[in-house]
């Protein structure tokens, strides 16, 4: 289920704001300049579930995003618990970065946490199936896939060049949640 907990960014007890109300979760981003929607799950993807295969299912609506938006190209990410690299893939993302672009997922299936750091305050927004989420670029933020990932993201890009993670040195990221 998804989930948005909002925080001052230096109190990581105190929840100021919760909901898993998509409406209002998707309300709560717009007003920091987040965009956050939901676009149809489908369920019925072939086994294994290849890049082609979630491109062509989803053609639809990443034509009309990438239109309305610009985005120049578009991929997908797929990670499983048995990923040899998951430790390290995980680990790369938990520190607070920002990106020279806008950072854009739509969850196919799965889940990750985006702990986005907007001005004092830290919301913390769980995506899963069927969510979307655009975080902007500068924007400090950290995601975490969980210590057993499973999950499948289309991302979309304007220049895959300008996603490189750029850290920000601090270190608030370890006073908040993890996925488990």
């Amino acid at each position: 289920m998804s989930k948005i907990n909002v925080y001052q960014q230096n109190d990581a007890k105190c929840i100021l704001q919760s909901t898993g109300n998509k409406t209002e979760i998707s309300h709560i981003l717009k007003n920091v300049g987040v965009r956050y929607e939901q676009w149809k799950s489908i369920a019925n993807l072939p086994i294994p579930v290849t890049q082609e295969a979630v491109l062509a299912t989803y053609k639809n609506d990443i034509d009309k995003f990438t239109e309305s938006e610009g985005y120049q190209s578009v991929d997908t990410i797929s990670l499983s618990e048995d990923h040899p690299n998951k430790e390290s893939l995980r680990n790369k993302f938990l520190a607070e970065h920002t990106h020279a672009e806008d950072e854009v997922r739509f969850f196919v299936k799965g889940e990750g946490l985006f702990s986005l750091h907007i001005e004092d305050k830290v919301y913390e927004v769980l995506c899963t199936q069927g969510d979307l989420i655009s975080v902007p670029k500068n924007t400090r933020h950290w995601f975490d896939m969980g210590s057993k990932p499973n999950f499948t993201a289309i991302r979309l890009f304007n220049n895959p060049d300008g996603w490189v993670a750029q850290h920000t040195g601090s270190d608030i990221s370890n006073q908040f949640s993890r996925l488990a």
